[in-house]
């Protein structure tokens, strides 16, 4: 059966978070979406873990779900760390991902957590012990927990950051590297990008919301043929099992918020050559840029970029379904108008992931208007338009706007601005 899973939300005790990131919140947006598995977040923060504990209940291997709600969803127990620490002569800040199998598992790993530091100021804890170190105790713990590098590439906070990350897996986990067996590909990069980089030819590579508010839940996530059940979606992660990963779902990259290169208080973005050309230095204030993820991935890649392994599990990039209303209607997002159509189409059309990944035209256009019936298949098509986002800003995307012409009039006021 086809299984649709994001492993990565944060719930509102992490920083920069919806209060209403809360289980309940959490599992009836999941319905939503369509997402048969959702991540509970945070499971380490002891408030937090507290209401996991009086909400959820077991009700499949290593999964759980709400008690006394008509919620279809299941919670799998999720957490993300911060260690920033000191290695090869330089400090690192790296985020990563802890799955664990039980509530008995996650309450033993919160308190051993708190041992080594304040696991209460926020839901995404910062210790200042290394990674390799975070997957020693992980795996103490429980064996059957499963570990991965969250957002590979972001500059930040990553593996592979270019402000502060490592050249290779092996570099950064060092003798624990066997324990590592996949990693988050993050809303800026997508599965084609990482697969030109030999290295990771062994690893498993997933998409995840990241989420920190419930409308983003189910942004990025993965598509398995598998029964709801913990230990077989280890082990398909973990095996790298080409039948039975089936595809990812993917922002498109560039929308991401660390594509391009860029400095978003002077309004500078820039593709890699670009910044290359500039020495990697802003034309506005002189300062190192911001070097984003597609500029990361060229430094680290030994192939070239139409490189596609054999047997390669499928990526579907899409657009969520509140923006592609609202670029339809010309309004935002979060306005009533989208909302109440998101909601109808709900009703009329099943979930989320139904309408943008299963319906037929036909289908689409007894849910919607027929300029939105085209802009889905327009969507599964690639055929969108799209300003990359830098250095922290959001890229934009559009199915009916024709951005390129905004990006060239703007790029042009740069360049006579500055004097390129």
């Amino acid at each position: 059966m086809r299984i649709i899973v994001d492993l990565h939300v944060h719930s509102k005790y992490s920083r920069a978070t919806s209060r209403d990131m809360d289980i309940i919140n959490i599992s009836k947006w999941a319905d939503k979406k369509g997402i048969d598995i959702i991540a509970s977040g945070d499971f380490q923060h002891p408030k937090y873990l507290g209401e996991l504990k009086n909400s959820l209940v077991e009700a499949d291997p290593g999964l759980y779900k709400l008690k006394n709600q008509n919620t279809k969803s299941r919670i799998i127990l999720s957490t993300e760390i911060s260690n920033i620490f000191k290695q090869a002569g330089k400090v690192r800040k790296i985020h990563t991902l802890v799955l664990m199998p039980t509530i008995e598992d996650a309450s033993k790993f919160s308190q051993v957590l708190a041992t080594k530091g304040n696991t209460t100021a926020d839901g995404r804890p910062i210790f200042g012990f290394s990674v390799k170190e975070l997957v020693k105790i992980t795996l103490d713990v429980s064996k059957d927990a499963l570990i991965i590098p969250a957002h590979a590439w972001t500059p930040w906070f990553s593996i592979f950051g270019s402000k502060s990350g490592f050249n290779s897996i092996e570099e950064c986990f060092e003798e624990e590297t066997a324990n590592i067996k996949a990693i988050e590909t993050g809303l800026s990069s997508d599965a084609s990008m990482n697969w030109r980089i030999s290295q990771l030819d062994k690893i498993t590579l997933v998409s995840n919301s990241d989420a920190h508010s419930p409308r983003k839940i189910g942004r990025e996530a993965n598509v398995f043929d598998a029964k709801p059940d913990y230990y077989e979606i280890k082990k398909i992660i973990e095996k790298k099992d080409k039948k039975k990963f089936l595809y990812t779902i993917e922002f498109f990259p560039e929308e991401g918020k660390y594509h391009y290169d860029g400095h978003r208080l002077c309004g500078i973005s820039l593709h890699p050559r670009e910044s290359i050309a500039k020495n990697n230095k802003c034309p506005v204030c002189f300062r190192p840029l911001t070097l984003g993820v597609l500029h990361r991935v060229e430094e680290l890649a030994d192939r070239p970029w139409n490189y596609i392994p054999q047997n390669a599990p499928e990526q579907r990039h899409l657009i969520p379904l509140e923006e592609l209303i609202a670029d339809a209607k010309g309004v935002n997002a979060t306005s009533i108008k989208v909302q109440e159509s998101y909601e109808k189409a709900l009703i009329k059309g099943g979930n989320e992931f139904e309408i943008l990944l299963d319906k037929s035209f036909d289908e689409l256009c007894k849910i919607f208007d027929e300029k939105i019936a085209e802009g889905i298949i327009k969507m599964r098509m690639g055929k969108v338009n799209i300003a990359p986002g830098y250095d922290g800003e959001f890229g934009k995307i559009s199915i009916f706007k024709d951005l390129e012409k905004f990006e060239n009039k703007t790029r042009k006021i740069q360049m006579k601005l500055f004097g390129d």
